[in-house]
């Protein structure tokens, strides 16, 4: 069954499948429709969770195994399967037709991939996905539909914009859904929820800090921590909200771990990001410096933060701060 992401939760309100296959060159969407039925299945008592990445010597009888295991603790399970290229070969496609047509009880199988080309459409593999289980597909938003997007989002997170800051937002993004979620979670944090008119965005945008966190980011990216510890304190000294330093350390953390998971084409998903290319060479330093689980333990680091600025756990947050931009900024292992 084919859907699209805006159907996918009435879909998902009738039952669980065992099989969703997620892809497109849309990430934002992607990502909400597979943390969607994460959540969903999450509460349908599917408890464990199995990541499995797949690259050029991935072996597909890993998947196989997963199939045939029974549930360490007798609970229900996800497989979340990161297909990139959404190119299995013979033997993926394969080793997914298996499981399409055989699913094994209490399991679901998650697969998040890119643009599926035209000919793979035809395959078996595919046809029984989409015959056994949900296909969801993810297409970037055209250009005259962009701005009621941008609207409506602006409205599920409490703001208000009138027809300037709706078209400055537009522009800023050149119709990449994530950056524009970037830009109005920023607005949410800098101007808080209501209305919101372009001069205020300008306004906000002129107010720069002298120690501002993008020049924290941007020197974490870089490696420099001496310089990384002298903006710390200088945000915490001008009465920074912790929040915003916390969010805009996150989201580079996020797009760091979503690019190092194929570091073959990490250009190329930094672009689609949103990444201005004028700083996709920090990113690219930045990984060199980390591996895949050093910034998966960073992200959980940065949950963490954001639970002690909202006062769900304890701790000193202007410390935890430091500690996780200095990490960010570490030597090369």
């Amino acid at each position: 069954m084919q859907v699209r992401p805006d159907q996918l939760p009435s879909v998902l309100k009738k039952k669980i499948d065992a099989v969703y296959f997620i892809s497109g060159d849309e990430p934002l969407q992607k990502m909400e429709a597979a943390d969607l039925i994460r959540d969903i299945c999450k509460q349908q008592d599917y408890l464990e969770r199995e990541i499995i990445d797949v690259d050029a010597n991935f072996d597909w009888q890993v998947l196989r195994d997963e199939a045939s295991n029974m549930s360490l603790f007798s609970s229900r399970r996800i497989l979340d399967l990161r297909l990139p290229s959404a190119k299995p070969g013979r033997e993926g496609g394969k080793a997914l037709k298996e499981f399409a047509e055989n699913p094994p009880e209490d399991t679901v199988l998650l697969i998040t991939a890119g643009k599926v080309e035209k000919n793979a459409k035809n395959s078996a593999w595919y046809k029984s996905i989409e015959a056994s289980g949900v296909v969801v597909q993810c297409w970037p938003v055209s250009p005259d539909r962009l701005a009621e997007w941008v609207k409506n989002r602006c409205h599920l997170k409490g703001l208000q914009p009138d027809k300037d800051s709706i078209d400055f937002v537009c522009q800023h993004v050149e119709g990449n859904l994530l950056a524009a979620d970037q830009e109005i979670d920023k607005l949410l944090l800098i101007l808080g929820p209501g209305p919101v008119s372009y001069e205020s965005i300008k306004e906000s945008i002129t107010q720069n800090s002298r120690f501002n966190v993008f020049e924290l980011v941007d020197c974490a990216l870089k490696g420099d921590k001496n310089r990384v510890i002298k903006v710390i304190n200088g945000l915490k000294a001008e009465g920074t909200e912790p929040i915003i330093v916390a969010w805009a350390l996150t989201k580079e953390v996020r797009l760091l771990c979503h690019a190092i998971s194929d570091r073959s084409n990490a250009e190329y998903m930094l672009s689609r990001s949103g990444v201005w290319q004028s700083r996709i060479a920090l990113f690219s330093a930045c990984m060199s410096r980390h591996t895949r689980q050093s910034l998966y333990r960073l992200l959980q680091s940065c949950e963490t933060i954001d639970r002690i600025t909202k006062g769900a756990k304890k701790g000193q947050v202007w410390d935890a701060l430091l500690q996780s931009a200095c990490q960010l900024a570490r030597s090369k292992l």
